[in-house]
This record gives C-alpha cells, structure tokens and sequence, in this order.
C-alpha cells in the first residue's frame, strides 16, 4: 500500500507550539495550498489541509516560521475519530508530515529565503 502527500503551500496563522505529556514537542497547522486551476469566474482557489508536525520539526518550525512562509510538507494522510462533548462523533483527516521543508519566511531577507531542509 503506499500512503504518501506532498504539499507546498504557505501557513495560514503562526505556528503554536506544544509538548504532549511525554515531552514530545508537536504542532497543527493548517497549510493554504492553491489549485492548478480557476474556477467559473477565473479565480485559482486553495484547500486548506491540516497537518501535524512532530519533535524537532514541529520546534523548528515554530521557531522559523509564521502565518504567510512557504513550507513544504512530506508525509501521510491518517484519519481518526472520537465524540465530541455532545456525543456526536467527529471524524478527522489530517496530514502527518514526515519531512518539512522551509522555501521562505515572510518578510526575509534574501539570505533567509534559501532552501533550508530539516
């Protein structure tokens, strides 16, 4: 079975950063990624996909990047579900990245908007 995503898109707020219980550092996102078309009245739109990112990228994103910086996210698609307070089940798709990649930062300097890999 394969299970792979590839994005490129830009954050739609600045990251937040937690740690679970355990120590491990981890943070949701949600990346605005444009489509390759435009819809009836000639605009592109953009989806906007949920992503986890983990340890030392979840930190390292947090650290170097904010609402509009161009990322680049390789991983997986997992969904799960749990019942909300009302019992009602909620069911939830979301991207596990497993590589992160930064193409800028807003406002950089030309030097900062290298390709830095993590």
């Amino acid at each position: 079975m394969i299970n792979q995503v590839i994005l490129v898109g830009r954050l739609t707020k600045d990251p937040e950063l937690r740690y679970t219980p355990e120590g491990k550092a981890v943070s949701n996102i949600t990346l605005a990624v444009n489509r390759n078309f435009k819809n009836a009245d000639g605009d592109y739109e953009a989806d906007f996909v949920h992503c986890t990112i983990w340890r030392r990228s979840a930190e390292n994103l947090a650290q170097y990047c904010q609402k509009g910086s161009l990322v680049g996210i390789s991983g997986r698609i997992q969904t799960r579900n749990y019942s909300n307070q009302e019992g009602k089940k909620v069911y939830v798709t979301e991207v596990v990245a497993e590589g992160v990649k930064f193409f800028s930062k807003v406002n950089s300097s030309p030097k900062e908007r290298e390709l830095i890999e993590i």
